[in-house]
């Protein structure tokens, strides 16, 4: 199997194993989540980039070190982040960089729209406290430095979208040609 069938494998197989898993608090399981924020930035009009990182932005819930219920035990899983070193390989950066950044977008919406965090679940303002709160200033130039933090922020707000109950969407299948599409092809083997 090839390396680019092989993520897309392994992303298939989390899908399969875990999708029908329910997503902390929300009234959709981890599939349902996923792929409502897709079909939002598909919706959106967003790139196919940002719809994959809109798909994929919380696999790591299933590839990080940390069990699966430590967000409701106050423990951040740092699920970005290990979906990010998860697909690494195989994406663009700004593709990886919109997935590890969409919850310091959170962090980040709360601290310059206080506003925000009214509209945020109550599942979401839990996993605020536990992952650091609304940015101080210093964190809010950090992450404004980012080149793509503006993409993150727009996953941010599919990600808040994608927890209706009772939403029928496009299936995973849909998406596989897209991935096909922006998967980094692998050096050939001298």
């Amino acid at each position: 199997m090839t390396n680019t069938n092989s993520i897309l494998a392994k992303i298939n197989r989390l899908f399969d194993d875990h999708g029908k898993d329910w997503y902390m608090g929300e009234p959709v399981t981890m599939a349902e989540h996923m792929l409502q924020s897709a079909f939002f930035a598909q919706q959106s009009g967003a790139d196919d980039e940002l719809i994959i990182a809109a798909l994929l932005h919380d696999i790591g819930h299933y590839t990080s070190e940390y069990a699966e219920d430590c967000l409701q035990q106050g423990i951040d899983n740092e699920h970005e982040d290990s979906a990010a070193e998860f697909l690494k390989t195989h994406f663009s950066k700004r593709v990886l960089d919109a997935i590890r950044l969409h919850v310091a977008s959170k962090r980040y919406l709360c601290a310059i729209k206080p506003e925000y965090y009214d509209v945020l679940s109550e599942a979401s303002k839990e996993s605020l406290a536990v992952q650091g709160g609304p940015m101080n200033s210093d964190e809010v130039t950090e992450f404004e430095a980012e080149p793509y933090h503006q993409d993150a922020i727009k996953v941010r707000y599919w990600d808040d979208a994608g927890k209706q109950d009772s939403l029928t969407v496009p299936d995973l299948a849909h998406y596989i040609p897209m991935m096909q599409k922006l998967l980094l092809q692998p050096a050939a083997d001298n």
